[in-house]
């Protein structure tokens, strides 16, 4: 990963970051601020062998610095470990606690290249770690002795003396606000950016231009945006002539006369690779910002399975492309207009038992012929690509399909195979809409569809086709 790719996943996911990272200060503080206070008191103690009357004194001397340095490390691990010791202290002091308690509180070291060792005690009364460390200071000078005296002898070969006497703490050495903050900052924005970058290396659902362009080599046509009002305004004659989701609308009408710019009608299928992306929502836009600009536009509903597109108009879709494919109406007989936009609406009619039958059908390709002659432009709202095959043979028969992809939700790999369901039909892919865009919320428009299938892979594509571009994706980039 390069800098750039750092930088976009701070800035996508820094509310991520930001609350981890509180959320670790927080910890840190409340361990801070409600832990008991500790005091340390330290106590110096020199070991050192006695001296001898007779010999060299120089040599002895060396002799016996060598002897102490063997020896100090030893006693350094008394402290830490003999229970007499600790014994012999709480004995001393009364002190109310067991030799574990004790040897809890106690430290040691040796100073680097010297016999001293500096011995600490801490505890949450000052008074007290300085009492336990004078008296471990002496208990330890007194075992040394008893233990380098040898049976016959008065005089013990190595002493311990006390050359700093243990001192009064006036200041806790734990716990310590700044340096424990200080910590938890910097632990929370490595733990959050690190849970960041993991999270964007696992998540591979479309959440940017960016994403489209490298999933596809389709043209991006538009973003719409997120809108909360959704559920209650589907429509955009609902909002008011500068919303935000009005004018995206009106960006992707654009941009779509910069396709096919030679024909005079166009068929565009609007489809998406799973349910609840937003595409009947989108073709249904689409159609009323088309007819309001003046094309005569017409929104056939084509999915068959589970029609949405006329209950969010208000019109009855009793009567519709199903009744005018098996010859009951006439293609005139079925068309309603909607009054608000002027858009001319053929709904559904009868859900039928084999509509994959129905949309590749003679009956659907003169019915497509009819609606050239009328109309201008002609958008159908058809099933997700990947439960069923609908779209892709209505794709066939249309100038090519535009897929909505919802951000957050639709993978890259989604796309990839909704590409490749219309590969496989040599149908076109028109162009890409960006949807729900820069909310993460998965609410909006939900299609809850029920048709019973399931997607997965191996779809039976052919190597070769999975990066050819499309012949509508060439075309579009070459009109645009």
């Amino acid at each position: 990963m390069e800098l750039r790719d750092y930088l976009r996943i701070l800035r996508r996911r820094w509310l991520l970051i930001a609350t981890l990272t509180l959320l670790v200060v927080g910890a840190a503080a409340a361990w801070t601020f409600t832990s008991t206070p500790q005091y340390q008191s330290t106590a110096r103690v020199f070991v050192s062998t006695t001296s001898s009357s007779s010999g060299d004194s120089v040599g002895e001397a060396f002799t016996g610095a060598q002897f102490s340095g063997q020896r100090v490390k030893s006693y350094a691990d008394l402290v830490t470990k003999s229970t007499e010791l600790a014994g012999w202290v709480i004995d001393d002091l009364g002190a109310d606690m067991t030799e574990g308690e004790l040897l809890g509180e106690v430290a040691a070291s040796v100073v680097p290249d010297t016999v001293i060792i500096d011995l600490s005690v801490t505890d949450p009364s000052p008074t007290m770690a300085q009492a336990l460390a004078q008296s471990y200071a002496t208990g330890l000078s007194d075992l040394v002795r008893r233990l380098e005296t040898y049976p016959g002898n008065s005089d013990s070969l190595i002493r311990a003396s006390i050359v700093d006497s243990a001192s009064l703490p006036t200041s806790p050495v734990a716990p310590q606000p700044v340096r424990n903050l200080g910590l938890a900052v910097v632990l929370g924005l490595l733990l959050g950016f690190g849970i960041a970058v993991l999270r964007e290396l696992l998540d591979t659902t479309i959440k940017s231009p960016e994403d489209v362009r490298e999933s596809s080599d389709a043209p991006l046509l538009g973003t719409i945006g997120y809108d909360p009002s959704i559920r209650t305004q589907p429509l955009v004659t609902s909002l008011g002539s500068h919303a935000p989701r009005v004018e995206a609308f009106r960006v992707l009408r654009t941009n779509l006369q910069f396709v096919d710019v030679d024909a005079t009608t166009k068929v565009f299928v609007v489809t998406s690779a799973l349910p609840g992306e937003g595409k009947t929502t989108t073709a249904v836009n689409l159609a009323i910002t088309l007819a309001q600009a003046g094309q005569k536009t017409l929104l056939v509903e084509c999915d068959l399975r589970r029609p949405k597109a006329s209950l969010a108009l208000g019109l009855d879709n009793s009567v519709g492309v199903t009744t005018v494919l098996v010859g009951k109406v006439a293609f005139e007989d079925a068309l309603q207009e909607h009054s608000v936009s002027g858009l001319t609406v053929m709904g559904s009619g009868a859900v039928p038992p084999n509509p994959a039958e129905l949309l590749q059908s003679n009956a659907m390709a003169d019915m497509l012929t009819k609606a050239k002659g009328r109309f201008d432009t002609i958008i159908i709202d058809a099933p997700p690509l990947l439960p069923v095959t609908d779209a892709a043979l209505l794709a066939v028969q249309a100038d090519g399909a535009i897929v909505v992809a919802a951000h957050g939700k639709t993978t890259r790999e989604q796309l990839s195979q909704a590409q490749d369901r219309l590969a496989q039909v040599d149908a076109d892919l028109v162009g890409l809409i960006l949807n729900m865009t820069p909310s993460r919320r998965r609410g909006g428009y939900g299609y809850g569809y029920g048709y019973g299938y399931g997607y997965g892979y191996g779809y039976g594509y052919a190597p070769e086709d999975v990066d050819k571009p499309t012949r509508g994706a060439r075309r579009a980039d070459t009109g645009s």
